[in-house]
């Protein structure tokens, strides 16, 4: 976008104009108690959504090959969840979790099938030990294949390293968002990925794929927490049109949801 060129003051009058104009209308990355090591409910949560001002929310429990996840009958449950809580919409998904350089995934495609939103991602101790960027490229290349994965959790994680651009091409051949996840950038979890979120965001920028913003909340004081994210899409040169959760319509679009 240019603005790096701009005199520091006006550099960051434009950043934060960015930043204020990019409004996230929903938490699609949030953790209840099922996770085993989050600490809300799912009406704490919404209701921390709608103290926000957020319009929906993606529940995101990790899946059951997590050690202290949920058994698979959790998301066969889900269906008891309300399409709304305290005003807000909410999103019955999972975070589920890559269990082997195949791509497979921790829950079976017709339990997938039953939810309203799959992110997928990298997590220790689910049966992949990260060092091979080679491997864990083409596994995640592999798991965009998958039409029910709508995003990918936190791919700049350091302990799962990845040929950043071509994830990012694969990102957009497969209409796979790719999420700034703020908890990473702010330090909460997988310390070390700044560098690397960076990078993803600045390519995403320049190749055009989809962004998705999310604050990783494991307890409801971090629902809606998007700051550092926000700053660094801005930096980034990342557009607002390319934010999945930047806009209602093109949020449920992008689901494949109704009204």
């Amino acid at each position: 976008m240019g603005y790096a060129r701009l005199p520091a003051a006006l550099t960051f009058s434009f950043r934060y104009e960015i930043v204020q104009a990019m409004k996230i209308i929903a938490d699609m990355h949030t953790h209840t108690l099922a996770s085993g090591h989050a600490y809300s409910t799912i009406n704490e949560l919404a209701n921390a959504a709608a103290q926000a001002g957020l319009r929906g929310l993606g529940i995101t429990d990790h899946g059951p090959g997590l050690p202290g996840g949920p058994h698979r009958y959790h998301f066969y449950a889900m269906r008891f969840v309300p399409a709304t809580i305290a005003g807000v919409r909410i999103f019955r998904g999972i975070e589920a979790n890559i269990l082997d350089h195949t791509g497979r995934l921790d829950l079976e495609q017709d339990v997938l099938e039953s939810l309203d939103y799959v992110m997928a991602g990298f997590h220790e101790d689910c049966g992949i030990c990260g060092q091979d960027r080679d491997r864990n490229t083409k596994t995640l290349l592999a798991v965009m294949e998958n039409p029910l994965v709508k995003c990918i959790s936190h791919p700049g994680n350091p302990i799962f390293p990845l040929h950043y651009e071509e994830v990012v091409m694969g990102a957009l051949a497969t209409d796979t968002a790719l999420e700034l996840n703020n908890s990473s950038l702010a330090a909460v979890s997988r310390k070390g990925s700044n560098e690397n979120c960076a990078e993803i965001a600045r390519l995403c920028a320049r190749i055009g794929a989809r962004v998705m913003i999310g604050s990783d909340a494991h307890i409801c004081q971090g629902v809606g927490v998007f700051d550092q994210a926000l700053q660094l899409a801005a930096e980034a040169g990342i557009a607002e049109t390319q934010v999945v959760n930047a806009s209602w319509e093109r949020l449920l679009d992008f689901l494949g949801a109704s009204q």
